[in-house]
């Protein structure tokens, strides 16, 4: 399997890079969204639709506690995951960003239950989760440290829990890197490859509708453990 990034490119370049880059971008909707916060609510609008589907499953996860990976200022959690959910975490490295959830998400911030201020690519679950959400964040991993991510957070899972992953995708065989925040672009071959090498198998794939033209083209995917 192919690395993803420049080659000339340490590991820690590459992290480092994202973060340096998040750590100048304002604690907003617009600012999380790369400038593209005009697209929340349609986005948002999809993402519901998409968990209700996956929670009237026939099999369906509980609804006690979501996981809400990559989380921003909480944008996810206070709009698709808190009217579902009993309980839900957020992990988030921007320092500023997850100071400012608490006070975005309002009202319902006593029922986050734990904020992790700590990359994705490191974070260890503590606990067990019903719903994984990962949106617009595993293009700022590499290729085997995602497999190593998606791992950990299968083994997290509750009965019948799932990871949803929301995510852009190239149009083509190659992979796109953005110099400008240090992350890259998968095509949906290299996508599945990964999932299963993390012994995950997709179950439901939804492309969000209503973007504007000239946009990467966004997959929502349910992925549950392969079975053994």
């Amino acid at each position: 399997m192919s690395e993803l990034t420049n080659g000339t490119m340490t590991e820690s370049g590459f992290y480092k890079k994202a973060a340096n880059y998040w750590a100048n971008i304002p604690a907003t909707v617009d600012g999380v969204l790369g400038g593209f916060g005009y697209i929340s609510e349609t986005d948002i609008a999809g993402s519901k639709v998409f968990l209700s589907e996956v929670l009237a499953l026939e099999n369906p996860p509980s609804t006690n506690h979501a996981l809400d990976c990559g989380a921003g200022i909480g944008r996810v959690t206070k709009y698709v995951l808190l009217p579902r959910f009993e309980k839900v975490d957020l992990v988030e490295q921007d320092e500023k960003f997850i100071n400012s959830a608490q006070q975005f998400i309002g009202k319902d911030h006593d029922r986050i239950e734990s904020l992790y201020k700590i990359g994705l690519q490191h974070f260890k679950p503590e606990k067990k989760y019903d719903v994984i959400w990962c949106q617009w964040v595993i293009g700022h991993i590499k290729d085997y440290d995602l497999i190593a991510v998606l791992d950990r957070l299968r083994v997290s899972l509750n009965d019948n829990g799932l990871i949803i992953i929301k995510e852009n995708l190239t149009t083509s065989r190659t992979i796109d890197y953005d110099e400008d925040d240090s992350s890259v672009t998968r095509p949906i071959a290299l996508l599945e490859t990964l999932f299963k090498e993390a012994k995950l198998k997709i179950i439901k794939n939804v492309v969000q509708q209503g973007f504007p033209d000239g946009l990467y083209p966004v997959h929502t995917f349910a992925l549950v453990p392969i079975e053994k």
